[in-house]
């Protein structure tokens, strides 16, 4: 037999129908974060960023690693290396010191100051002996006169420390003698003086001009 048909009563609820689940929804049901929390926590994230950026950039620029550049010597360009054999000789009497024509001029102008000395400098086989006076006068222009008179020849010179027999080493050369550079410059008041020679006879025009030339800056080490 078929019985009566059912009538649900109040207290046989039929379950509810279960909601379907949003793309992106977490396991478990959970509650996604609203969009725009999201986004302000990567905008902050984002800022967090840019200040330590910053911070490290400036923090390198005010603690720069790179030593300050430390002062160098000057380099020395002179390819000759003169070693001090004789002097300086010192004297306020240069007119005691210097021959013909010189010893005239000083004796009418005398100098200030006089200061000698003997090098000796090799240039691969070659060897020569370099003289180095430094005179100093009261004025610059006594000082251009004594140099325009010793660049010309026959009207002496101040001696050297080989001619007046200062220094007497064994197969020195005359470096008053016809063979010799002679070089000369003004520098305000004092006035150098260089005469050059080889040993052994030895010649090279060239090289000893440069060797007399550059012993010209020798002369503001004889004080």
């Amino acid at each position: 037999m078929v019985g009566p048909p059912y009538t649900p009563g109040p207290s046989d609820t039929a379950p509810l129908a279960a909601v379907p689940a949003q793309p992106g929804s977490p396991p478990g049901g959970g509650r996604t974060p609203p969009r725009d929390t999201k986004t302000l926590l990567l905008r902050g994230a984002g800022l967090v960023v840019i200040a330590v950026v910053a911070g490290l950039v400036w923090f390198l620029i005010r603690h720069d690693s790179t030593p300050e550049p430390v002062a160098q010597e000057p380099v020395k360009t002179n390819s000759f290396d003169y070693q001090l054999v004789e002097g300086p000789n010192k004297s306020t009497d240069c007119a005691a010191k210097a021959y013909d024509d010189t010893k005239k001029f000083f004796q009418v102008n005398p100098c200030s100051a006089l200061a000698r000395g003997l090098y000796t400098v090799e240039y691969g086989d070659a060897k020569a002996l370099v003289s180095v006076v430094k005179v100093s006068m009261p004025t610059a222009a006594q000082a251009a006169q004594l140099k325009a008179l010793t660049d010309r020849d026959g009207t002496g010179n101040v001696s050297d420390l080989v001619r007046d027999g200062t220094y007497k080493a064994a197969g020195a050369p005359k470096v008053s003698g016809d063979q010799a550079e002679y070089e000369s410059q003004v520098t305000g008041t004092d006035v150098t003086i260089v005469l050059a020679d080889f040993y052994a006879k030895h010649r090279d025009d060239v090289l000893l001009k440069r060797i007399a030339t550059s012993a010209l800056d020798l002369g503001a080490d004889l004080h």
